[in-house]
């Protein structure tokens, strides 16, 4: 079966894009920025390969000495909205005894977490790739404890590109997250749904990313069309059903603000875990799945996922 087969039969291009409109460098240190929490750390980062500071939220072990590093990115605002895991789930509570580094990136809104072709007149430079997978670890290493085991997370649109991000970098993560994404970008649906989000959403010109609809880059950059590359690595994808319940109503904050439209959103997920699920079957590669019973897009859902993946994570990295 075609990895997108399911996706095909379930949406139209036309009501998926409705949908989807209602989610090896150097790095120098600016001073930290300690909070008056303990163990909560701002770090700027400098990226040459974008030119400018970046800021990063840091959870620091109680216990002290080495641990792991557990990067986690927000969705498709990228935190500079003021909505991101920091400031709208319990992720500090939840790491205040976990041995292990938390490291949370602000920026990268819209641009899908990868490095582009050419600076986008409203998106501006985007490297993230270098970024998060050069410049940030080695800022990350040189100020803090580390053990060198390092994972990633990421959320909505971060989703899909933390295992893009694990595929272009092998071997630097021992485990990866998805939360509520999708792991396809190229091919009419896939690209229908990048699209959603860096042009209809953000404003951007997605041909300063990867080149023209036909560049063959879009696959190079499509998880469902590389997954074989992702074998070795501890895997954990999950997804609501896009059904609202009690799991949404503790945080009304949702990714995207209309409840009809964080609903049709993660019944789009959802189909996306399924079908990934199904291309990682096929190809003998384990992997966590988790499809929580109800959910919309909301961090409400998000933080349930991110606490039910623990186990597999912070195994993975001995945290």
């Amino acid at each position: 079966m075609r990895p997108f087969e399911a996706l095909r039969s379930a949406f139209s291009l036309r009501v998926l894009a409705v949908m989807l409109l209602v989610v090896s460098g150097w790095a120098a240190l600016g001073p930290p920025s300690v909070s008056a929490e303990p163990r909560i750390t701002r770090v700027d980062v400098y990226s040459e390969s974008m030119g400018r500071w970046v800021a990063n939220d840091v959870i620091s072990p109680a216990s002290g000495g080495p641990a792991p590093t557990f990067y986690l990115l927000t969705g498709i605002g990228g935190g500079s909205d003021g909505i991101s895991w920091f400031n709208n789930t319990g992720v500090r509570d939840f790491f205040a005894d976990k041995h292990v580094n938390v490291v949370m990136p602000i920026g990268g809104q819209y641009s899908m977490y990868t490095d582009w072709d050419a600076d986008d007149p409203v998106l501006g430079r985007n490297k993230w790739q270098t970024y998060l997978t050069s410049e940030l670890p080695a800022a990350i290493d040189s100020r803090f404890e580390t053990t060198g085991a390092n994972a990633i997370g990421g959320v909505s649109m971060a989703g899909g590109a933390v295992l893009d991000l694990a595929i272009q970098a092998p071997g630097f993560y021992r485990a990866v997250g998805s939360y509520s994404g999708c792991a396809a970008t190229s091919g009419l649906l896939g690209q229908a749904m990048v699209r959603s989000m860096v042009e209809l959403r953000g404003g951007g010109n997605a041909a300063n990313m990867w080149g023209s609809a036909m560049d063959p880059r879009w696959r190079v950059h499509d998880p469902m069309l590389n997954a074989e590359r992702l074998r070795g690595t501890e895997l954990f994808v999950s997804s609501g059903n896009g059904l609202p319940g009690s799991i949404d109503n503790h945080d009304p904050v949702l990714v995207v603000p209309q409840t009809i439209g964080g609903s049709v959103v993660e019944m789009v997920t959802n189909v996306c875990a399924a079908a990934f699920q199904s291309r990682l079957h096929s190809l003998g590669i384990p992997a966590t799945f988790a499809y929580v019973s109800q959910g919309t897009h909301s961090w409400g859902l998000f933080e349930t996922e991110l606490r039910e993946s623990w186990p597999v994570i912070g195994s993975a990295i001995g945290a």
